[in-house]
């Protein structure tokens, strides 16, 4: 079997949520327990941290990925959705695992995902687990796909669980309360394991201390150990002051520069990078990492790990700048930073899917801006020209144009070179983008 046909083979027999959105999900942890045991269970093979949150947990996985190969260990990364190659969602040391490997793994296991009838997102867990099980690793990078208790990564037994931040998001899935969503990410303590939570919130908070007070889990909520503090861009990278607010980190060593270089340039990236930090700090007896390993990781996280698609600058003259933002809080963060540039006009190039609170996310968009809706080649797409006309009733104004491409291609007709297009809106529309590289 070559890769192609893998793909084309995953892709047409299982179901895989960016088609048909939360029928795709397989309730329960059974299946991926059932595809492990056939493989050896491999996730008992390597040592990982487990990253889940609402926002960011992609962000984070990259970062702590980078920072740990730049101390010279050998790290597996698992994320999804993948942008661009089906190969982006499994890497070790930043490259992908190659098309033959995908290849083999179906082929050498056709009849068991056939009799175990799994979703998609399912046997690219169990591929990922053998795979990195079989790589010598020093530790995997493990990002959540959805909520945690009942996600298909939550079969590991990570060293340490990171939980980046609780929003909205899925609530038809994971409950419609901030608490209620929580309690699905906090699935992902278990017992012993220390827990590091990027931000603490009057809601969520309790949660995860009730939580981890049943696993006997230490818990650090990241936001009240570092204070961030932005210094501006400098180089096309974004300075960052770091004050350590309480040192060391509860019982663990402290080794946090006073300032760090990110290349991640979204505003948003502070908070994700608070976790890191806090994720190190504990580890740091296991996994000694330097500051100037730390600094050159945060420095050249795009580069080391391939992450696309985060506030990632496309061209300039006009500036075009790509970001997967696809909810409120999202897309929130991710205007906080469009405001921070200077330009004459911004215009916007959007598409949301059709299960998203689209309410919501048109409520935050600003007036002023330019529209071009667009739609991605998904079936849970919301159709351009529906987004044209629910915008209007929240004052947004635009053209609807067929794909992401098409609809770029005549704002930056539109553009002079002092000018800023933002595309965004949902991973499948930043992923269609024919330049994004």
């Amino acid at each position: 079997m070559q890769y192609p046909e893998a793909i084309d083979y995953l892709y047409s027999r299982l179901p895989v949520f960016h088609r048909i959105g939360p029928k795709a999900i397989k309730p329960g942890l059974t299946n991926i327990l059932r595809l492990c045991e056939a493989l050896g269970n491999p996730q008992h093979k390597f040592q990982s941290i487990h990253v889940a949150g609402t926002n960011g947990k992609g962000s984070t996985s990259h970062m702590l990925a980078a920072v740990y190969q730049s101390a010279g260990y050998r790290v597996g990364l698992y994320t999804s959705p993948h942008l661009k190659s089906f190969t982006e969602r499994i890497r070790i040391n930043g490259q992908p695992i190659p098309e033959a490997e995908v290849a083999a793994f179906v082929d050498q296991h056709r009849e068991l995902i056939e009799d175990v009838e799994p979703s998609f997102f399912e046997v690219t867990v169990a591929m990922a687990f053998a795979y990195f099980a079989e790589q010598n690793l020093d530790v995997a990078i493990i990002e959540v796909g959805l909520g945690g208790r009942l996600d298909s990564t939550n079969i590991i037994t990570p060293l340490a669980s990171v939980i980046t931040n609780i929003g909205y998001d899925h609530t038809d899935i994971l409950g419609d309360t901030l608490p209620q969503i929580a309690g699905e990410k906090a699935g992902i303590i278990k017992p012993n394991v220390p827990v590091i939570v990027g931000e603490t919130h009057p809601e969520t908070a309790p949660v995860f201390r009730s939580v981890a007070a049943a696993n006997q889990a230490p818990i650090t909520f990241a936001d009240q150990h570092y204070q961030l503090t932005d210094q501006g861009l400098v180089n096309g990278r974004r300075r960052i002051g770091v004050a350590s607010l309480i040192t060391p980190l509860d019982e663990y060593p402290a080794s946090t520069p006073s300032e760090t270089i990110l290349d991640l340039i979204g505003l948003y990236q502070l908070k994700n990078l608070a976790a890191v930090l806090a994720t190190v700090s504990v580890l740091q007896e296991k996994f000694p990492v330097t500051g100037q390993a730390q600094q050159a990781g945060l420095g050249a996280v795009a580069r080391l790990t391939g992450l696309l698609g985060r506030f990632q600058i496309l061209q300039e003259s006009p500036r075009v700048i790509a970001d997967t933002a696809h909810n409120q809080a999202g897309l929130m963060a991710l205007l906080e930073t469009v405001r921070s540039l200077s330009y004459d006009k911004l215009r916007i190039v959007i598409g949301l899917v059709s299960d998203k609170d689209r309410e919501k996310v048109l409520s935050i968009l600003p007036n002023d801006a330019a529209y071009y809706f667009c739609q991605a080649q998904s079936p849970r797409a919301l159709p351009a020209n529906q987004l044209q006309q629910e915008a209007i009733n929240f004052g947004k104004l635009g053209e609807s144009y067929p794909d992401v491409n098409t609809a770029l291609f005549s704002a930056l007709q539109m553009s002079t070179k002092y000018e800023l297009i933002l595309v965004t809106g949902s991973n499948y529309i930043v992923a269609e983008l024919d330049n994004l590289q």
